[in-house]
């Protein structure tokens, strides 16, 4: 019997896939049907680990592998893709990487399914097919993480997460829980869920300090248990009847101990941006302005660290891209919309 002509040369998944589970692994199978290649876009590819985010772009990859045979493996690859925060720059940048890894000719398709806001991303590429199916599973991955990171007794969770997701990928997890990553992603995820039960209003307020000089960068290494030890910008919550640039440099002075003459921030100061994108934080619907100021190509002034952050230091603005990684929620877009420095 001859096989069908397939629907598309490519097909394209799109996801964070942040447990890769049956209804995912439904989708690939419909995308393996209908083309003989496939592509995979990993999103969320460069972001530091955290509860909502645990696994990087390279695990998250095993465990589509662990799903797949040595022939579909043969015929699938993996486009991982940062956070941009902005849908344009997000889709050139998927696109693009599409297109390097396909032919002028080749038809493309995206498999998806319509679920909520969160699905608007396949009506992004106008000229690209689209290949709806419907979801074969009724729990999300957001539901499984939550029920991963809560359990006292992994392995007890792990039977049950077993219903969910393919062998490969309960095993994949099985072993993963025993790394010290698990630990710090599980310890997060109680003090996000006791934070939103602590703080219930809809959304909050903070500003955040860029300090360039001498092209270092002003960042501190956070305490607690909310991203514990990542790079952020010095920032905080607004305190009331405080202004927004007011709150900036307080946080500033607070955490690193950097206070200057007002007229000499005056002077420095070369923009400002709201960053407010709904999924900007884990913590919560998180407003913030970001302030720059550059000091110029003087001396780095002295820096300490104090109030809730472990450590201050001036970072070379050339050592940033190595540090996306370790960089607290979306701060690296921060550091890109005034720098430049991830495109």
């Amino acid at each position: 019997m001859s096989m069908p002509t397939p629907s598309f040369d490519i097909a394209v998944l799109i996801g964070r896939w942040q447990i890769v589970q049956r209804g995912h692994a439904s989708l690939l199978r419909t995308a393996l049907a209908i083309a003989p290649r496939v592509i995979i876009v990993i999103g969320s590819a460069q972001h530091s680990r955290d509860c909502r985010n645990p696994f990087t772009a390279e695990e998250r990859q095993q465990q589509f592998e662990a799903v797949l045979n040595a022939e579909e493996r043969s015929r699938v690859t993996f486009l991982p893709v940062r956070d941009y925060y902005n849908d344009d720059r997000w889709r050139d940048a998927v696109r693009a990487g599409v297109e390097r890894g396909s032919k002028r000719t080749d038809r493309i398709g995206i498999v998806g399914f319509k679920k909520d806001h969160t699905s608007a991303y396949l009506d992004y590429f106008p000229g690209w097919g689209l290949r709806e199916v419907e979801p074969h599973c009724d729990i999300s991955s957001t539901d499984l993480r939550n029920i991963y990171f809560e359990a006292q007794d992994p392995e007890k969770v792990i039977a049950v997460i077993g219903n969910y997701v393919e062998d490969g990928v309960k095993e994949y997890l099985r072993a993963w829980a025993k790394l010290p990553a698990y630990r710090r992603c599980a310890t997060e995820h109680r003090a996000v869920k006791g934070y939103r039960e602590r703080y219930t209003a809809p959304f909050y307020l903070t500003a955040d300090a860029l300090v360039r000089a001498k092209d270092h960068v002003l960042l501190v290494r956070r305490g607690g248990e909310i991203g514990h030890g990542l790079w952020a910008l010095p920032g905080g919550f607004l305190e009331p009847n405080e202004r927004f640039y007011d709150a900036a440099l307080r946080e500033l002075d607070e955490e690193t101990g950097f206070r200057s003459l007002d007229s000499r921030m005056h002077n420095a100061r070369r923009g400002e941006a709201v960053f407010d994108h709904p999924l900007r934080s884990s913590r919560g619907r998180i407003v913030t302005t970001a302030f720059y100021f550059d000091l110029g190509d003087d001396h780095c002034p002295e820096v300490r660290a104090s109030s809730d952050a472990k450590e201050a230091r001036w970072v070379p603005i050339a050592e940033l891209r190595s540090l996306e990684r370790e960089l607290f929620e979306d701060h690296a877009c921060i550091l890109d919309h005034f720098l430049h420095t991830f495109e």
